[in-house]
């Protein structure tokens, strides 16, 4: 439901700031005020192409913002938690247009763009009067409308159900049937790469073990001479045998240790230093003996290395991964060998989902003409009741040319109007009159009751070319509707202006030369006011004050 909305600077109208409620407000003035300014105003609030020529002159910029209460079953919140810009059950949409034709948008605070605005919009507000923003003018909301209409959601799950079962194993199969169509040369080719990978691929540890056995050839001269060489400084003559010069200074020491402690532990020392030297020496004579010094070992690893990286390059992976590679080829040429039963299965299934979806279909579609009937009669009696004596809706049902199974069904509809007796259908989003199609618009509603999942209306110019009995009928169907929704109407009659829940007026004013737009809330007495002028024009008189007031008792005791 909008609960507020607010408008700067935009056309006439300096600073403006509306609250509603359920049921219907009206708006009214005379002509020029500006009351379709702020049907204007929520329009651009609804993605409209921004339009420099609406800002004041004078000012920079137009401010506009609107602010919605959702409900949790509400379309839009679950539009805005899937585009993560919910804010609880709360809905702001903001928007700015700049002098020099750039805009910018909001929607609770977060920047999106003008069609994001549409998208959302759509889901909460109908403006009825203006052909690019009515929803009603959209074949997809005119099948929704009638499915809401004649009450078809659980057929129409039913049918959407088997659809998108369908699509998504269509999906599957057309995927195997790409890798099924001829299996046999992939198959012999990834047969082929499996025996090279088998013959040469090892498993992370082995490669590994493999790489430090290539170092450690590679450098085994080099090795075997540090070997040689730390040996002959470990365990030479004895001059250089380290571990015997230590024990003879471990001695001398240990001696003297009955008069100084200290040289008992240093005697200790060079005694633990004399066995890690001869173990150490141990350890270098066992590498040594260890040692390969073959070329042809090392050139054999080098090969090896060498066919196990290009293998690597080849299959665009790692040479220590090679081994994983084997398993994801025997995976693939499996799945292969068996896509050809799979997809022989998938079509057995996808026939039986198109079987299935035929059959509920055929459900829907005759539950369709049977409420098109329905349909057609009680908004052809609606259009009558607003004055289009004669005029008639018609649903025009047509076969879909998809032989595929589609989740809204196996027709497309559209709303054919006739506004005149005589007069051929015409499709309703072809209507040209602002005012026949707002009120054809308000037939379709009333007829509806608001099945449709928007909550917020708007009529403006519904009662163009009509006065009388008739605007009194509009303005009691008007009145009806926002019983069910929240319904705001910009009128220039008394009789469609009486019906209202709430009542604004908007009055043009011109200050040092200066002109704009103000909105007032009429009190219970200023509306007989407003009322009485909307009738008697420039002059006010008793007769017409006395009328204004029966008209609002007469639309009061409708309650």
């Amino acid at each position: 439901m909008l609960s507020s909305l607010y408008v700067k600077d935009f056309a006439i109208v300096e600073e403006v700031e509306l609250t509603l409620g359920q049921g219907l407000t009206v708006i009214s003035g005379e002509t020029g005020a500006g009351k379709s300014l702020l049907v204007d105003a929520l329009l651009f609030l609804s993605g409209a192409r921004a339009d420099a020529t609406m800002v004041r002159h004078g000012a920079e910029r137009a401010e506009l913002s609107a602010q919605f209460l959702l409900h949790e079953e509400d379309r839009a919140l679950g539009w805005l938690r899937e585009q993560e810009l919910d804010d609880e059950l709360a809905c702001s949409l903001r928007r700015v247009i700049r002098a020099d034709g750039g805009s910018r948008a909001w929607i609770n605070g977060r920047p999106v763009s003008a069609s994001q605005l549409g998208e959302l919009a759509e889901q909460l507000i109908e403006i009825h009067g203006q052909h690019e923003h009515q929803a009603l003018l959209q074949k997809p909301q005119q099948l929704a409308l009638l499915d809401a209409w004649g009450r078809h959601s659980a057929l129409l799950n039913e049918v959407s159900k088997h659809a998108l079962q369908w699509q998504s194993l269509r999906k599957q199969r057309d995927a195997l049937l790409r890798q099924a169509s001829d299996p046999g040369p992939q198959i012999e080719l990834l047969n082929h790469q499996l025996r090279e990978l088998e013959q040469e691929a090892l498993s992370p540890a082995a490669f590994d073990e493999l790489v430090v056995q290539h170092r450690r050839t590679a450098h085994a001269l080099k090795l075997y001479e540090t070997c040689e060489w730390t040996l002959s400084q470990l365990d030479g003559d004895e001059r250089s045998d380290q571990a015997r010069n230590l024990r003879h200074l471990a001695q001398a020491l240990a001696r003297q240790g009955e008069f100084d402690s200290r040289l008992s532990e240093a005697a200790d020392l060079l005694e633990a230093a004399a066995i890690q030297a001869e173990e150490a020496a141990m350890r270098i004579r066992s590498t040594q003996d260890d040692l390969e010094l073959d070329p042809a070992r090392l050139g054999a690893l080098e090969e090896q290395l060498t066919r196990l990286h290009d293998l690597a390059r080849k299959h665009r992976t790692d040479a220590r991964d090679l081994h994983d590679k084997v398993q994801a080829l025997r995976n693939e040429i499996e799945q292969l060998q068996a896509a050809g039963s799979a997809v022989a299965k998938l079509d057995a299934q996808l026939a039986k989902l198109q079987n299935q979806w035929e059959a509920a279909a055929k459900q829907l579609s005759a539950a369709r003409r049977a409420s098109a009937l329905r349909f057609e009669q009680a908004v052809s009696e609606e259009m009558s009741l607003l004055g289009m004596q004669g005029g008639r809706v018609s649903v025009l049902l047509e076969d879909n040319t998809d032989s595929q199974p589609d989740p809204t069904g196996a027709e497309r509809i559209e709303f054919l109007v006739s506004t005149n007796a005589g007069q051929p259908p015409r499709a309703l989003r072809k209507t040209a009159s602002g005012g026949e199609l707002s009120r054809i618009s308000l037939a379709i509603e009333v007829a509806a009751l608001g099945m449709d999942a928007v909550h917020t209306m708007v009529f403006d110019e519904v009662d163009t070319g009509i006065g009388g009995a008739v605007a009194e009928i509009v303005g009691q169907k008007l009145r009806r509707l926002g019983g069910e929704r929240q319904v705001l109407c910009v009128t220039h009659l008394a009789q469609v202006a009486a019906q209202g829940h709430a009542h604004y007026s908007v009055r043009k004013q011109a200050d040092d030369g200066v002109t704009r737009s103000a909105l007032h809330t009429l009190s219970d007495a200023s509306r007989v006011d407003e009322l009485a002028r909307m009738l008697g024009g420039v002059q006010i008189t008793e007769l017409s004050l006395a009328h204004a007031r029966q008209m609002l008792d007469d639309a009061q005791k409708q309650n």
